[in-house]
């Protein structure tokens, strides 16, 4: 991936800060749903997760991502995966916002 590819990807990850996951009252990058972001000619690749497999968001979160990656300059189209393996859990929120929610930090 070129530079650019790699701005362009930081530019994504940013844009989608503004998916807030309902439940938890945060963005999904920083709840450590988004795996995976790439982009090949101007397609948008997101690899994401939910909370659970029955997540009643998934659908929600998925659009969220889909329209919020879109709205970034240089992306032409958007594929959304959501993945449930590995499974999402608690570990992957970034340190602030696990502090905000309550969760301790396990040694």
């Amino acid at each position: 991936m070129t530079a650019s590819g790699d701005d362009l990807v930081a530019q994504i990850r940013q844009a989608l800060k503004v998916v807030i996951d309902p439940e938890l009252g945060h963005n999904i990058v920083d709840l450590g749903f988004v795996y995976d972001v790439s982009v090949n000619d101007g397609v948008a690749h997101i690899t994401m997760t939910a909370t659970t497999r029955g997540c009643p968001a998934a659908s929600f979160l998925k659009e969220g991502v889909a329209n919020s990656a879109c709205l970034v300059p240089g992306v032409e189209s958007v594929d959304v995966t959501m993945t449930f393996e590995p499974a999402w859990n608690p570990s992957m929120i970034s340190p602030g916002v696990r502090s905000l929610l309550g969760f301790a930090e396990v040694n």
